[in-house]
């Protein structure tokens, strides 16, 4: 079980961070030999720590992360594809809400040099309320933004062709 949590860690981590030190270095303030014990269960990391690497997540994408964990617990044949059933759940999750009145679509660009290039794809269901808003952030390569513009296809559209072969 420890093994499909950390590997779904590391998954979230990589869409956000361009490596693992850049993360257990910069954000946790911890040494390689910390991380690495983390990792393997030999270790535990301070409840501010694990704050942060919880923060790696939207509040919506870190309970779907707990729904995953727990299905390979009920369904121990589901932990080989843990990772791919989070992000697939992320896109249909997506899809519904864009599909809904509530659903909200922001694009950012993560970084300005060309050979970095990545968009966050931020869908959301508003419900008026600060703070109370659910997210899911889907990390993907800049070129795709300029697919979105250039061919004028409806979001949900291009979502439904698109985002699954790019992200998953």
């Amino acid at each position: 079980m420890h093994e499909i949590y950390i590997t779904l860690i590391l998954g979230g981590l990589r869409e956000i961070y361009q490596s693992e030190a850049e993360f257990y270095e910069q954000q946790l303030g911890i040494s390689k030999e910390r991380w690495d014990n983390w990792k393997k269960g030999k270790t535990q990391l301070s409840a501010e720590e694990n704050q942060k690497v919880k923060n790696i997540f939207s509040d919506y994408e870190w309970m779907l992360l707990q729904k995953i964990l727990r299905q390979t617990i009920i369904y121990p044949e589901k932990r080989q594809v843990a990772v791919l059933e989070y992000k697939k759940m992320k896109i249909k999750i997506a899809k519904k809400w864009l599909n809904s009145s509530g659903g909200v679509v922001e694009i950012k660009q993560l970084n300005d040099s060309p050979e970095e290039a990545f968009i966050d794809l931020r869908v959301s269901l508003e419900y008026g309320e600060w703070g109370f808003d659910d997210v899911l952030n889907f990390r993907l390569p800049a070129e795709i933004q300029n697919q979105i513009v250039r061919q004028e296809v409806a979001l949900l559209d291009w979502i439904n062709q698109e985002l699954a072969e790019n992200y998953v």
